[in-house]
């Protein structure tokens, strides 16, 4: 009787087994995707959107902080260029055309001897263009006398620094005085000298604006004492 039993509960538990692996099976045969009509491209069934025949058009939301306002081309006007942080910035001067055997040397540590006069490396050199305030020279502004050559000396030689000048100067001039056009990195020296007052420009030179610029303003020995 008990193995009877057993027998039946062992059938029924196979049964069982059955029944659920044929509805939880992994291995159904899938269907392939239908083609459409020229067999190159799958036709994929579309959801259904939820609410699709209730859509409206979409609503434009800040439209003038989120793209720049149209702009009447005649209404734009051109700024100024913001002028330079330091003069060394400005753009090279035109050189001036100098004779064929003439070369540009790098003079180092340079020590002004007057205004528009320094010496470096054995050479004297001039700035070509300019006219020297002679160290003796005294300069009046408003009935107050103040030696401005001296300190014409010292303002070049404290822009200076020792700093090398780029200079166009003849071969073999260490036994005499020469001028020359010199730069401080693109600084043209007789343009600065000249604009800030401490030399003039000669007749012949091309410092004539800078000149009158300096005179204006009242720079250097054309203003009060310093």
């Amino acid at each position: 009787m008990a193995i009877t039993f057993g027998s039946l509960l062992l059938l029924a538990g196979i049964l069982l087994i059955i029944q659920g692996g044929a509805l939880l099976s992994v291995d159904r045969p899938v269907r392939a995707p239908s083609l459409d009509a020229d067999d190159t491209q799958p036709i994929r069934p579309v959801a259904p959107v939820a609410g699709a025949q209730g859509l409206e058009p979409t609503r434009k939301v800040a439209q003038d902080l989120i793209a720049p306002p149209r702009l009447d081309p005649a209404e734009i006007e051109r700024a100024e260029p913001r002028p330079p942080l330091s003069e060394l910035g400005l753009a090279v001067p035109p050189k001036t055309p100098m004779p064929g055997d003439w070369r540009e040397v790098l003079l180092y540590r340079p020590v002004a001897t007057s205004s528009a006069m320094f010496e470096s490396m054995g050479r004297k050199v001039t700035i070509s263009g300019v006219r020297s305030i002679d160290l003796d020279s005294s300069c009046s502004f408003h009935d107050v006398t103040w030696p401005c050559g001296l300190r014409a000396r010292a303002v070049f030689n404290s822009w200076l620094r020792g700093r090398a000048l780029h200079c166009f100067v003849p071969p073999d001039v260490e036994r005499f005085a020469v001028a020359a056009p010199c730069r401080l990195g693109k600084q043209d020296v007789g343009a600065w000298l000249v604009s800030n007052g401490w030399a003039t420009a000669l007749p012949s030179g091309i410092y004539d604006k800078a000149e009158a610029t300096a005179r204006k303003a009242e720079m250097g020995i054309f203003g009060p004492a310093q």
